[in-house]
């Protein structure tokens, strides 16, 4: 006695995304998630851009690895400079178009940690930026699934 095989079952329908952003954002929760992690990687990358020329959260010369100061021309505190300039971008392209920014973050982060990799004693703050660099793929992911929410 053969029997047919059943059928599959039918795939769950996907969750509905509220018709505006307001309702978004008062009831879904990965709209939620979407903008703590925009608004994150927006502020903190634009201040610790800022802070490179100031250096009051920290002496930001010192976490340069030396192979990177010997390959950059001039000062340590010179190429802090820069970075200070990259982070304000990446921040501000993360305010007006995350699905980029989103993995520009993501990609910066993986530089600062492989430098940071070649520091001893350093090991803990690159595993710090290992979980920055997932939250920022995350929100790079995220604002692919809520990009156009905004304009309804």
């Amino acid at each position: 006695m053969s029997s047919a095989p059943a059928p599959a079952p039918a795939p769950a329908p996907a969750p509905a995304t509220p018709a505006t952003p307001r309702q978004a954002i008062t009831t879904d929760p990965g709209y939620q998630a979407f903008w703590i992690l925009r608004v994150g990687f927006t502020v903190a990358p634009v201040l610790f851009g800022l802070d490179k020329f100031a250096n009051l959260l920290v002496d930001w010369p010192g976490y340069l690895a030396p192979w990177i100061n010997d390959v950059v021309p001039g000062s340590a505190q010179e190429a802090m400079y820069a970075v200070g300039v990259i982070e304000i971008i990446a921040g501000l392209v993360v305010a007006v178009a995350p699905r980029f920014g989103g993995w520009l973050v993501a990609g910066w982060l993986a530089g600062i940690i492989v430098n940071l990799l070649t520091i001893p004693d350093y090991y803990d703050i690159a595993l710090r930026d290992f979980g920055l660099l997932l939250g920022a793929v995350a929100l790079a992911r995220l604002a692919q699934r809520y990009h156009g929410l905004a304009r309804n």
